[in-house]
């Protein structure tokens, strides 16, 4: 039966300052243990691990959180172009995979990296997301979005591929699978048809794709990719779970409009998925989530 986690995104409030509290919580509503987001500083974190509640099932690099230069350390691009940058962010998600091992996590959630600030799809695609959410047409403004991702990509996607060599280097002996998430942003890698050069020669034990619903469901609303498409390219490790109204992502099941039964289909053989709700919504929203998830078809054998 699959096992639902409860990401520590939902912990950053002062109630859960205390990791220990927010595993307890995780456990009495019913999660078989916890995801660290990048979010999660190491005194939470260890904290987490301490307690006598659910087990921390995977890891959301770069965990845990730092500043760098007064900056969060999500920032670090490991597709930069810069050498220096990009090192910078494997050094952080190294840290990452060696946090998953200490804690006896299975598997490290990998934000990619992004285009340079310098290309032209991030506006683009700023301009459209602005357009949708105002009810404007917008597929125009897209598909200029599209045409700089796909112009801009090449040089990223190769700084990308070197990030993923040494970091499936360190996580494959430790046991560690390595989850390439969906982006919410066009500039940001991976897209679908870029999975398979950035796999190639891996086992899916090593590295594969990592679902989130949310994200697939915005890109899939601002036109540029079909939210079921992303599974036709690499094979699935992992799973993001949660809603979207309009545009907005990391609801609680059930207050926004994404066909969750669908994605329940699309990922029924996974073993572990994690729900990734933020810290405003409500409780007894968060409590609903695996009655309401087991009732959409989600971990049905």
């Amino acid at each position: 039966m699959t096992r639902f986690l409860l990401s520590t995104m939902y912990a950053q409030t002062a109630r859960f300052d205390d990791g220990a509290v927010f595993a307890a919580f995780a456990a009495d509503a019913g999660f078989d243990g916890v995801e660290i987001s990048h979010s999660t500083g190491e005194e939470k974190i260890r904290a987490i691990a301490g307690s006598d509640h659910p087990a921390i099932g995977s890891v959301h690099q770069p965990a845990p959180y730092r500043t760098i230069d007064g900056r969060p350390n999500a920032h670090l691009n490991l597709a930069a172009l810069g050498e220096e940058e990009r090192r910078l962010g494997v050094e952080h998600t190294l840290d990452s995979i060696r946090l998953a091992a200490e804690v006896g996590a299975r598997a490290v959630v990998v934000h990619l990296g992004h285009l340079p600030g310098s290309s032209t799809a991030w506006s683009a695609d700023r301009a459209a997301r602005r357009k949708l959410a105002a009810g404007e047409p917008f597929a125009e403004t897209a598909q200029r979005a599209l045409t700089a991702r796909t112009r801009d990509a090449e040089r990223a996607l190769a700084a990308a591929r070197c990030t993923i060599e040494e970091l499936v280097a360190v996580a494959a002996p430790l046991g560690i699978t390595l989850g390439l998430e969906t982006r919410l942003n066009l500039a940001e890698l991976p897209l679908p048809h870029e999975l398979p050069q950035l796999v190639a020669g891996f086992r899916a034990s090593e590295v594969g794709y990592w679902h989130d619903v949310g994200h697939a469901e915005v890109l899939g609303r601002l036109g540029y990719i079909h939210p079921f498409e992303w599974f036709e390219w690499a094979t699935c490790v992992g799973a993001h779970v949660h809603d979207v109204a309009g545009i907005t992502d990391h609801r609680a099941p059930g207050s926004g409009d994404v066909d969750l039964g669908a994605h329940a289909r699309a990922l029924a053989d996974l073993e572990t998925i994690t729900l990734e709700i933020n810290q405003h919504q409500p409780e007894e929203s968060v409590r609903m989530t695996i009655p309401l998830l087991r009732s959409l078809g989600f971990g049905q054998d």
